[in-house]
């Protein structure tokens, strides 16, 4: 991911610039398979917490989840113009 900006340039440069590789992220999967994905990848880790041991950051991890869940539900959003 290159999201470097020169000194020079706006602060705008540097959105734009996390726009065009949100953009191409994006435009590798649907929405809904990100978030089937997210999903797949969480279950995973809250099941292997009995072999692991439970995790001190375990309330991070979630809303970190919680947070990218919603990202991809207001990308679909914006996808389908609602």
């Amino acid at each position: 991911m290159n999201t470097e900006t020169h000194a020079s340039e706006s602060p705008d440069s540097k959105w734009i610039a996390y726009g065009r590789e949100v953009g191409v992220l994006l435009s590798s999967s649907t929405a809904e398979s990100w978030t089937n994905e997210l999903w797949t990848m969480f279950s995973g880790f809250m099941l292997a917490q009995n072999e692991m041991g439970r995790s001190e950051n375990l309330s991070n991890t979630y809303f970190s989840f919680k947070e990218l869940l919603e990202f991809f539900e207001k990308v679909e959003g914006i996808r389908k113009g609602t």
